[in-house]
């Protein structure tokens, strides 16, 4: 059993209407580009798929894709956008769910390891992605820096989006490395707002490494975007590589 919260229906009606900024061309082309660079001629995985908003136009582009999905109503949004021979997709927990083939490239985006709440799952789902790569073959996560240092002494929220529609602030359990991404959004013109919580575990760049290394995969590189922007102190976020050895 998973320790992920489950997307329900309603939130996946919805998910690609609130997320139309991740699907411009601004930030899906660099996307793309960085992905099916690393698939080749080889065919991809990607956990937590989702309603395809990576999965879809990487396929279009010519990379075989295969996704893992945890939330069947996810899943569902996709598969309004690709049949299920062209893009398969098999209902399960990335850390555990084992689907058929060997892949040149795993690819884990959008922050979406820390929904695991427990370090063993994440360690499990490095271990998951290196059972699938074929040698030589490589894992890619993009994941937030945890937003400590922003936090002064005695203060637990980080707030990152002030807008008219949309207020979103992190509460920060730095003991159990939990984080609570609080969102209100306004729905209509009433002035009433809707409230959702997530829970996500964060982890630091050395403590993925680690559970690369415990997986067997290499670290290749970190840049700071898909653009390839260098990763230093700065970075608010890492797109990392991890290749398996031949």
């Amino acid at each position: 059993m998973t320790s992920s919260e489950l997307w329900s229906r309603e939130t996946a009606e919805r998910y690609d209407a609130e997320e139309t900024e991740l699907s411009s061309a601004a930030v899906l082309e660099p996307t793309l580009d960085f992905l099916a660079a690393l698939a080749g001629s080889g065919p991809a995985l990607e956990f937590a798929i989702g309603t395809g908003r990576v999965g879809v136009p990487l396929r279009r582009r010519g990379v075989p894709v295969a996704g893992i999905e945890l939330s069947e109503h996810m899943a569902a949004v996709l598969r309004r956008k690709v049949d299920a021979d062209t893009l398969p997709v098999t209902i399960g927990d990335m850390a555990t769910t084992v689907v058929p083939g060997e892949f040149t490239l795993v690819y884990l985006v959008y922050n979406t390891i820390s929904n695991l709440l427990t370090q063993d799952e994440q360690v499990e789902c490095f271990r998951n992605a290196a059972r699938h790569l074929l040698p030589g073959g490589r894992f890619v996560i993009e994941l937030n820096v945890p937003p400590l240092r922003f936090l002064p002494p005695g203060q637990v929220a980080v707030p990152f989006d002030v807008s008219e529609r949309h207020l979103g602030f992190d509460t920060i359990d730095p003991v159990e490395q939990i984080l609570v991404s609080h969102h209100l959004t306004r729905d209509g013109d009433d002035g009433r707002y809707r409230r959702e919580a997530s829970r996500h575990r964060y982890a630091w760049p050395a403590e993925l490494d680690l559970m690369a290394r415990l997986a067997g995969l290499e670290l290749e590189r970190r840049v700071a975007d898909w653009d390839g922007t260098p990763f230093t102190q700065e970075a608010r976020k890492h797109i990392s590589v991890w290749r398996k050895p031949a």
